[in-house]
């Protein structure tokens, strides 16, 4: 597993950053977040305790499926694909698609730095 840097930035700042990298009047550091999110609510919603240990038992227990990682956690499976699919949105899993059309959750990141800037 990999430690990740998650940013948190207002959007209007961010559009500008964007701009800037487009423009090449800026260049991304090394070591700066390259996971962006709006506001610490939504890293909060998106990393929630629930989240959290939901990626601790991918990475240590390793589910062949959606289905059995249901069975571990007994959350409901369209609820857990729902989540799962935007955890890998973000980069903290993947779904990696077996035989027989069947997504495999597989944990890549367990430690996280979170930097924010000022309004």
């Amino acid at each position: 597993m990999k430690r990740i840097v998650i940013g948190i930035m207002p959007p209007d700042r961010m559009r500008a950053r964007v701009t800037a990298i487009a423009r090449g009047q800026y260049t991304p550091k090394p070591g700066e977040p390259k996971i962006w999110f709006p506001s610490m609510k939504s890293v909060a919603e998106t990393l929630s305790d629930k989240n959290m240990a939901l990626i601790r038992i991918i990475a240590e227990q390793h589910p062949a499926s959606i289905a059995e990682l249901s069975q571990k956690t007994g959350r409901a499976p369209s609820n857990l694909s729902r989540t799962l699919h935007r955890l890998a949105r973000f980069g903290f899993v993947a779904l990696e698609r077996q035989p027989g059309n069947v997504l495999r959750p597989v944990a890549h990141v367990t430690e996280y730095n979170i930097l924010a800037t000022a309004v």
